[in-house]
């Protein structure tokens, strides 16, 4: 079984580079299947990879860990996976679909999104049994609502769930648009949305920290491109670009 590793950026880099040069194309389009919590720092990792060589196209799939999971396992075309967990990974590896070992590139944490101006006056997870109030969780299996409920178990609260939501992208949808009171989402959504949803600090007695991993795909369409994306994630400028849409870098 293929091990899951905390950084070495040195080691990774020279391993991951001397992958590229010896694995096929090293130009092209180079798909990657992302957390859909990860979109816009990917954008903006797309946008400063495909500076570097404009050969280069970076297709993103964005969506939950879940459904990207499924369709690797059921023979997707894909040549990354950027999973918001451990347990979606976990069951790429067991299938043996990952080309190289897993890496750990980024750790978020969980908040509670009201929409702007917090009209339903939600101050905690408490507030999320109040059965009057609209309340949305990511599904069961998506990152974002697994690691909502262990936060909500933690604090000892039974949510009043109105929705289960697909991803956290959707979930934040229904939040700014005013369709929900409340929802748990990542502190890195928050900021995304610059003040179009209001965030409320989730104490770190109940919250959770989530962990993020990347990996190339077994028989990806373009290896090479798969390992220097990977490496560019995994580099100082990657991690600069993931600290600056506030992820925790290893």
């Amino acid at each position: 079984m293929k091990r899951v590793r905390r950084l070495t950026i040195a080691l990774v880099a020279v391993s991951l580079l001397a992958a590229a040069c010896g694995s096929g194309r090293t130009h092209g389009e180079v798909l990657v299947s992302t957390a859909a919590s990860l979109a816009d720092a990917f954008d903006a990792l797309e946008v400063a990879f495909e500076a570097a060589d404009p050969e280069v196209d970076v297709v993103l799939n964005l969506d939950g860990s879940s459904a990207l999971r499924e369709q690797i396992l059921a023979g997707a075309p894909v040549d990354v996976f950027a999973s918001a967990d451990t347990a979606n990974m976990d069951q790429i590896i067991a299938a043996g679909n990952t080309a190289d070992e897993v890496f750990v590139f980024a750790g978020n944490r969980l908040e509670i999104a009201v929409p702007a101006g917090n009209p339903a006056r939600v101050t905690g997870l408490a507030d999320f049994a109040r059965s009057e109030l609209l309340i949305g969780l990511c599904a069961v299996g998506v990152p974002c609502g697994d690691y909502g409920r262990q936060a909500l178990e933690k604090a000892g609260v039974v949510p009043s769930v109105d929705t289960d939501e697909p991803n956290v992208r959707a979930l934040l949808t229904k939040i700014e648009a005013g369709e929900l009171d409340a929802g748990i989402v990542y502190v890195t959504d928050v900021l995304a949305l610059n003040g179009r949803v209001d965030g409320i600090v989730i104490p770190d007695e109940q919250n959770v920290v989530a962990e993020y991993q990347i990996a190339a795909i077994a028989d990806a369409p373009n290896p090479a491109g798969a390992a220097a994306f990977v490496e560019f994630v995994l580099s100082d400028e990657g991690r600069s670009i993931l600290e600056e849409y506030g992820f925790v870098v290893p």
